[in-house]
């Protein structure tokens, strides 16, 4: 199998088997270059096209391999041509399909926020590729239970787990619930991205994070996972001892990281 689509499945059977990923829940959008879409398919040859009624003028000659709309991820390894699709944006409201769904299909309904998401990223991270949507069960448990504020997830998560400054320095997002799939939920992730989150929480649905690499994307999930997963196991019980603030500005020296400010100071 060609290598990206190997990597880009393998993530996806990974969120699949930690039961982040449901049914045909959650999505992935992942820039390409030219040349690893040549060793796909031909990139001239156009499938079918997609009109979409925002700007994507930013993103104009980007490729894109994306989940497809009510696929499961648990599929995406063994017919990875009818769940995944590579996509060229050609002007500021098309896009094309090259390759993939190949039963009709088109891509998830939250492309627009992944491609609102890449468009703000982009501008902070030349580097930056990926967008991966899941739905981690601790962490979704824990909008239920704590106020929805951004502030008081990053002080918590942080102070879990000796790990979690130093993966997500910049803290976490959150928004109330909100319907997905259209633009609204869309412009308000990006407007977080913007702010410098890499990672943005919806309120009893699910996480969305980006960054330049499938390793690096699904290890912040893990990581923000985890404290979630510990903060559930020790909320309610009396706590004799935690990671002070003064610990945590111990950690971001050693590490040489810039943490976001207003948490801890």
């Amino acid at each position: 199998m060609n290598n990206v689509i190997n990597e880009v499945t393998e993530i996806l059977s990974l969120l699949y088997k930690h039961n982040w990923d449901e049914r045909n829940g959650g999505n992935l959008s992942y820039i390409l270059s030219e040349e690893e879409v040549k060793t796909v398919c031909d990139p001239t040859r156009v499938l079918r096209s997609f009109e979409f009624d925002f700007d994507m003028s930013p993103l104009i000659g980007t490729y894109f391999i994306v989940t497809g709309t009510g696929k499961y991820f648990k599929n995406c390894l063994k017919d990875p041509e009818n769940n995944l699709g590579i996509l060229k944006v050609v002007s500021k409201s098309k896009v094309d399909l090259l390759w993939g769904y190949t039963d009709g299909g088109k891509m998830t309904s939250e492309f627009p926020t992944h491609l609102m998401c890449h468009i703000e990223r982009l501008k902070q991270d030349p580097q930056h590729r990926l967008v991966i949507h899941c739905h981690p069960t601790n962490l979704i448990a824990m909008t239920h239970i704590c106020p929805l504020d951004s502030r008081f997830f990053t002080e918590k998560l942080w102070k879990m787990q000796t790990e979690s400054i130093v993966v997500f320095p910049e803290g976490v997002a959150v928004l109330p619930w909100m319907v997905c799939g259209g633009n609204e939920i869309g412009v308000a992730t990006a407007e977080k991205m913007a702010e410098g989150y890499r990672s943005v929480i919806w309120a009893h649905h699910g996480l969305s994070c980006t960054g330049r690499t499938l390793d690096e994307v699904y290890g912040l999930i893990e990581t923000i996972e985890k404290a979630a997963e510990i903060y559930l196991k020790v909320f309610g019980k009396e706590i004799i001892q935690s990671i002070t603030d003064r610990q945590l500005r111990e950690l971001a020296k050693a590490f040489n990281i810039e943490y976001r400010k207003g948490i801890i100071d």
